[in-house]
């Protein structure tokens, strides 16, 4: 099975052969409770996301990615920061790319659908903002979400 490792600052980290534009995307419920997938290719908790494709737009790529993980679908109502950190690198076992980090934040609203795991994802849940601090996830995840959470936000840009 094709397998995601994240480095971030580590040494042992393969150096980057590739940045792919992607998209991850925030969507809260009227419950305050937040979308999460919980990955398929590493087990961890994150929010919905992935490549953009050539041809489509980010706000495109945010909507098909959210559909295509969670089974919800949404519209997206802006933009929430830039991550862009060349010491997170992202190699996928299947063909030996390392991709550095090259990710939009898009803040979205649901339009309807309703929660269905893919091959992407083994489960899809609203998690509470006192949920969160137990799952595992991957620190980048985690800093996109106290961002988001943030009191005051503003774009966030790395």
């Amino acid at each position: 099975m094709s397998r995601r490792i994240d480095y971030y600052d580590d040494p042992n980290a393969p150096a980057a052969n590739s940045m792919v534009p992607s998209v991850n995307v925030v969507i809260e419920n009227e419950a305050g409770e937040i979308l999460l997938i919980e990955r398929s290719d590493n087990g961890n908790w994150a929010i919905p996301g992935g490549a953009i494709d050539l041809g489509e737009s980010m706000a495109q790529a945010g909507v098909r990615e959210t559909k295509e993980e969670t089974g919800i679908d949404c519209e997206i109502v802006d933009v929430l920061g830039i991550y862009s950190d060349p010491k997170h690198i992202i190699l996928y076992t299947s063909n030996g790319e390392a991709r550095q980090e090259f990710s939009i934040l898009l803040r979205a609203r649901t339009t309807g659908g309703q929660l269905t795991p893919s091959s992407e994802s083994t489960q899809v849940h609203w998690v509470g903002r006192e949920q969160l601090t137990g799952l595992q996830m991957h620190s980048s995840m985690r800093r996109r979400i106290d961002h988001y959470l943030a009191p005051g936000r503003t774009l966030y840009f790395d």
